[in-house]
């Protein structure tokens, strides 16, 4: 028996399918059943012959996600507690935007995480396993099943670390960009990472224009290494050279994801050091004020002080937004999520 299917990239499905003697056109077919129908059974692929059925059932097996539980926040966003075969949680979430023009899904792409963020519920729990591509895609198809209508948009913001699992993460951004799949546009999918410096690297040369975004949470280095100690040997000099690189490889602009924390990061030197590291910088800074998590001692900045910040990035010719955090009151905002078989 080799791996599951849903293990497997777009590009590694056409081996599969000459190795067992079929023609390429099988592969297409193949990738229709299980990212556009969605099915859960080979049986349920009728276009495919009885005999081929029979022998992928055999040497990849076809693994279905469940929806293991479901949240509806009052301004619409939903999240959801996804099941694997393996009985791995996690959790993605839905958001329609208020205009109703757009449908938004943060996937996770892995179970737990081990970056330990002091403001994130994330890691309080550790660090389970990777998620393979059809596992990633398929949050995005059981939302959308759900949602009752086209995701447009789709963000690696959920539980994770995309860049510690790189290959699986862009095997499946490729499976929900493709023509043939949910046909997502490239600039319409992006990946947030801590700042793992060679993972940004590594991003930088993909051929897709998919986008980038940084949490930075912290433009000094001792409150930074203080929020995301696991990321402390990414040391800020390091990481504004890695972004200006992408930049000047990708010609695309970079967001800053910035968690403002009442008297821990949103003082005016704190200011005045996110200034200066967005200086020369191609970047859009987004403000989020901190959601409430269990436990937690933080709080979230005056709004006094966020029109502050806005104002004063932007008279330094950078564009600064607040988040709109959606989906707060069931704990399916920025920071927030957990991977938990307890789901009420």
């Amino acid at each position: 028996m080799d791996k599951p299917i849903k293990s497997y990239g777009l590009d590694e499905l056409p081996d599969i399918i000459e190795s067992l003697g079929q023609p390429s056109f099988r592969a297409k077919q193949l990738v229709q059943w299980l990212y556009v129908h969605h099915v859960d059974s080979y049986d349920q692929m009728t276009n495919l012959p009885t005999a081929l059925r029979a022998r992928l059932a055999e040497c990849f097996p076809l693994h279905a996600p469940s929806l293991a539980g479901r949240r509806i926040s009052r301004d619409g966003t939903r999240k959801y507690l996804v099941e694997y075969h393996d009985g791995t949680c996690v959790e993605t979430v839905a958001i329609p935007s208020r205009s109703g023009d757009r449908l938004t899904v943060c996937f996770s792409t892995q179970a737990g995480c081990s970056m330990q963020c002091a403001f994130c519920a994330t890691g309080q729990a550790g660090f389970e396993r990777n998620l393979v591509p059809g596992e990633i895609a398929d949050q995005v198809l059981l939302a959308q099943n759900d949602m009752g209508r086209r995701v447009t948009n789709i963000v690696g913001m959920g539980q994770g670390e995309p860049f510690l699992n790189y290959r699986n993460v862009l095997a499946a951004l490729r499976i929900l960009n493709d023509p043939q799949g949910l046909a997502i546009g490239a600039r319409h999918i992006s990946i947030s990472t801590c700042g793992v410096i060679e993972g940004i690297e590594r991003f930088s040369h993909e051929p897709e224009q998919f986008t980038l975004a940084v949490s930075l949470h912290a433009a000094r280095q001792s409150t930074r290494d203080l929020l995301m100690p696991r990321v402390a040997r990414y040391k800020l000099p390091d990481l504004k050279q890695a972004l200006m690189r992408y930049v000047k490889k990708t010609n695309r602009r970079v967001t800053l994801e910035y968690v403002m924390i009442d008297n821990v990061n949103d003082t005016d030197r704190d200011l005045e050091a996110l200034n200066a590291f967005c200086s020369d910088l191609l970047c859009h800074v987004n403000l989020i004020p901190i959601n409430a998590v269990e436990g937690s001692p933080f709080q979230p900045s005056d709004p006094l002080v966020l029109d502050q910040w806005v104002q004063s990035i932007q008279s330094h010719g950078k564009e600064a937004t607040v988040r709109d955090s959606r989906g707060s009151d069931i704990d399916g905002a920025c920071g927030q999520l957990k991977r938990t078989k307890c789901f009420t």
